[in-house]
Parts: C-alpha cells; sequence; structure tokens
C-alpha cells in the first residue's frame, strides 16, 4: 500500500488531515479548495511532524484558502455566465452541441458539464489569440521591436512570458478578466523584447505605455486566483 489517510487532526484551529505515504522522501503540505488541508507524511515520520509542518505554513495556508474562498464566491455570483473582458456571456447549453460559440452576448456549450468546461476552454484559447494578437502587434510596433511567435497556454502561476529569442507566450484565462489587466499583461511582456529584466528602466518603460500597470498588477496579484472557469 503507497498511501493510507490515518487521521484527521486541528492546530490551533485550523483542521487538516495527514496522508502516510511510502513514496514521500519529507513533508508535503496541500491546501484543496473543496478537500481542504492535507499533510502528506513518509511512512515513519512521526505524527509531530505534521503539526510542525502546519504551523510553518500557517501564513501561506491560510492566504490558500483565502483564495479558494474567492474563487468560490466568484463562481457563485456568475450564476449561469462567464466573464469575457468585463462583458457577462450567458451560458446556453444545447443538446448534441460539441463546439462552442458565441452569438451576441450568448454562448451556446454542449449540454453536459464536463463537455461544456473542455469546449469553453478550447473557445477561450480560440479567443485568446484573436484579443493578444492584434494587441502584441500594436504594443511591438509602438516599442520597435519584434517577436518570433504567440502561443496561448494555461500556466497555474504565470499570466504571460517573454524568452530571449522573442517567444511570447500568455494565458487564456486573462479574458476571465477586464480588458485593461489583459492590455497591462501583453504590454508588461512586449516591453521584455526590449529590456529583458525587472529593473527600474523597464517599469519605466512599462508605465509610459500603461500608466495603470501598477494597478492591474496589484489586481492579479489580489484576484487573478478568482479567472477560472
Amino acid at each position: 500500500m503507497l498511501a493510507t489517510p490515518v487521521s484527521s487532526l486541528t492546530t490551533s484551529d485550523l483542521p487538516y488531515r495527514v496522508r502516510r505515504s511510502d513514496r514521500a522522501r519529507r513533508v508535503r503540505v496541500s491546501v484543496d479548495a473543496q478537500l481542504g488541508v492535507e499533510v502528506v507524511l513518509p511512512r515513519r515520520s512521526p505524527e509531530s511532524a505534521a503539526a510542525a509542518a502546519v504551523v510553518e505554513l500557517r501564513p501561506w495556508i491560510e492566504r490558500r484558502l483565502a483564495e479558494g474562498r474567492q474563487v468560490r464566491a466568484a463562481l457563485a455570483a456568475r450564476g449561469a455566465t462567464v466573464p469575457y473582458l468585463g462583458t457577462a456571456l450567458a451560458l446556453r447549453p444545447e443538446p448534441g452541441r460539441k463546439r462552442a460559440h458565441r452569438r451576441d452576448d450568448v454562448l451556446l456549450v454542449p449540454a453536459g458539464e464536463d463537455d461544456a468546461r473542455s469546449a469553453l476552454e478550447r473557445w477561450y484559447r480560440r479567443a485568446a489569440r484573436a484579443e493578444i494578437t492584434p494587441r502584441l502587434d500594436a504594443a511591438a510596433a509602438a516599442l520597435g521591436v519584434g517577436y518570433s511567435s504567440l502561443t496561448i497556454r494555461n500556466q497555474r502561476t504565470r499570466w504571460g512570458s517573454c524568452s530571449a529569442a522573442g517567444a511570447m507566450s500568455f494565458n487564456w484565462r486573462l479574458l476571465l478578466a477586464q480588458a485593461p489587466v489583459l492590455d497591462y499583461v501583453v504590454w508588461h511582456e512586449a516591453c521584455h523584447l526590449r529590456v529583458m529584466d525587472h529593473s527600474p528602466s523597464f517599469w519605466s518603460l512599462v508605465r509610459e505605455h500603461c500608466p495603470d500597470c501598477d494597478d492591474h498588477r496589484r489586481w492579479l496579484r489580489s484576484l487573478g486566483s478568482t479567472l477560472v472557469l
């Protein structure tokens, strides 16, 4: 047996589960919006190691739990809609449909929940390329630079990236935010085509083209976790 849940415990009013694992080489702590806090212990580690890990990581755990509450509240507030650059698109399930399709402010989606989610992500990926390409082209032209490629991804912790070779990458989930937030991320990455680090000269260049960049940056740090389907 590789992994066995053994107990549910509480440290300083913070409940958590302990799971023993033969594969674990160190203590690991995870936070899930549905399952809560779980501590994975190597088979021979004392149970006190779980309590110590929770105490040490409590600030991080509480931030993750708060993010989970934000996400659940944001999803509940949407009802049967999804956000798109500041617009709420109503979801209309249709039996037999395979792809998502926008009709004015309505998104036609497959009837099954899993099929609808997959179709929605594919639709957002296509829409992200269509939204980001002209923005990136305009920013690159304004900066007098070029880029080599554009990729749409679903990174867990990054909204965009720019390689030294000019390969640009953006997270499709940015389309769940307001349009100015997407604009900021595009300018941020485009400015890296001129300045690859985050030096004062880089931020000066970003602020020249996106004066409200600090507000959008703070918004992403605070509420970026709510940009999910």
